[in-house]
């Protein structure tokens, strides 16, 4: 895929691909994207987002509209991916929604801190994961309104 000058609507990132199969299936499904760009750890995501490494040609200015993170990840886990976005004025005003399996207090309250825009806990069960993405998809792409 080339990624240089396509706008991306989505950063997905995810470690796993079962959870990253079905989050891409239902936001294409319920057409609620067409660009989406999935990385598979944080340092990844990093080097997307800041123009690094193998997307060094990639306009830093072309930034995504939603970023769903997860926290679990190797290299780099989310919370650190947050700490980083937040922390850069140039990508501290991209809606960051937090999509994991975990349901720890303090890793609720720390995304918090670092001002995760959502915090959602991913459902067991297929059809409780495919409905919340779809909302979640719905709301932060078409209902909120962003910074442009």
């Amino acid at each position: 895929m080339i990624i240089e000058h396509m706008e991306v609507e989505i950063l997905l990132v995810e470690d796993n691909m079962d959870d990253a199969d079905l989050t891409i299936r239902s936001l294409k499904k319920n057409h609620i994207t067409n660009n989406l760009y999935h990385v598979k750890n944080g340092a990844e995501a990093l080097d997307f987002l800041f123009a690094k490494g193998k997307y060094l040609s990639r306009s830093k200015e072309t930034r995504p509209k939603l970023i769903l993170l997860d926290l679990k990840m190797p290299k780099l886990n989310g919370i650190e991916v947050l700490e980083k976005i937040k922390s850069n004025p140039d990508t501290k005003t991209i809606p960051v929604v937090i999509l994991t399996s975990s349901e720890e207090d303090p890793d609720i309250k720390r995304c918090y801190e670092l001002g995760a825009n959502s915090y959602v806990t991913k459902p067991v069960e297929f059809e409780g994961f495919f409905k919340a993405v779809k909302d979640l998809g719905f709301y932060w792409m078409l209902l909120n309104k962003t910074i442009t």
